[in-house]
């Protein structure tokens, strides 16, 4: 297999990458990613030093890279993304561009090379869920609530016309919240986890009674995998753990975790702010027969720890423009 996988100099990518090369060490990897604020080409380390994935510096919004990036592949993972909602709010153009754009320029490139493309989606394209509606299954409506999940549900809707237009092999998959190493610190895990060591207040959207479904990247990655090699075009998969956590929960049980006091400090709730989601894996579980096998605890452990191991990791990324853009998210609220 020569596969391209987009945008995997960042969190999910980059771990999709390492256990690729553990578990699919015959394959041939390229990487397109354009290095923004969010990837970082030491996350694919040591695989760059050794050759065996090869990083093509690019946009995916540009022609030109792609078309460059699929020669030669036989199929296409498309994690490339601005993904975090906070940034959506603040400015969305960014979001249109990669998310939509992007993913179009992809499918025009895939279609023209007859490849097989899986485009790597979100559970927040279905909107939100009351306290006890049942599950987001893949029949549910399409009604995003802020810009990001609006470009998500773009792109995903272009791929479905795609495999209606063209007859094209696109395949789409729909994740909960995924944590694990190499989270850009903005994401709740990593950023709280800062905060707590730091023994600063830990920013809390509204009452902090937000529900959220989290799976640790290793298993919603090994899922992606189940659907590139045994996959149906046309089909969508929702990715879950049937792990539901409070944003509150979550942070008490990293200061927990990290046997570190918490102080919480309740601010503004943020604009359209989702309240609840949940996805129903049962599709993915019958028809690929995959399952999650890394449980909340153990997760949320093992991950706190590779935080405390990597400081330097944490600091090196932590540049100028992060520390604005906390500021112009968080200072005001």
């Amino acid at each position: 297999m020569r596969l391209l996988v987009t945008g995997a100099a960042g969190f999910i990518g980059s771990n999709l990458i390492h256990l690729l090369r553990h578990e699919r060490s015959e394959w041939s990897i390229r990487v397109l990613d354009s290095l923004t604020y969010a990837g970082h080409a030491g996350n694919l380390e040591p695989h760059l030093g050794d050759q065996s994935v090869e990083l093509i510096v690019g946009d995916v919004a540009n022609t030109a890279d792609v078309n460059r990036a699929v020669e030669g592949v036989d199929a296409i993972l498309h994690l490339a993304a601005e993904s975090h909602v906070d940034r959506s709010i603040l400015g969305s153009a960014a979001f249109v561009q990669t998310n939509v754009v992007g993913t179009h320029r992809l499918l025009e490139a895939a279609r023209k090379s007859g490849l097989p493309m899986i485009i790597i989606s979100t559970d927040e394209v279905y909107g939100d869920l009351g306290p006890k509606d049942p599950a987001f299954t893949e029949q549910h409506p399409i009604k995003p609530s802020s810009p990001y999940s609006a470009s998500k549900a773009a792109a995903d809707h272009f791929g479905l016309s795609f495999v209606r237009t063209y007859d094209q092999d696109v395949r789409i998959t729909r994740c909960c919240n995924n944590y694990g190493p190499r989270q850009f610190p903005e994401k709740l895990i990593p950023f709280m986890i800062g905060q707590i060591l730091q023994g600063a207040p830990c920013p809390m959207y509204g009452d902090g009674q937000q529900v959220r479904d989290w799976i640790h990247v290793d298993d919603h990655n090994r899922a992606v995998l189940a659907v590139l090699e045994k996959g149906e075009a046309g089909e969508v998969y929702n990715i879950g753990a049937r792990e539901e956590l409070t944003n509150l929960q979550v942070v008490e049980q990293l200061g927990l975790a990290l046997e570190r006091t918490v102080e919480i400090e309740f601010v503004a709730d943020r604009p359209g702010h989702d309240r609840r989601y949940a996805v129903n894996p049962a599709k993915i579980e019958r028809d690929l027969h995959w399952q999650p096998t890394v449980d909340w605890k153990t997760g949320l452990s093992s991950t706190v720890q590779w935080y405390l191991d990597n400081s330097e990791w944490i600091e090196s990324i932590k540049s100028g423009a992060y520390k604005s853009y906390l500021k112009s998210n968080y200072g005001h609220r």
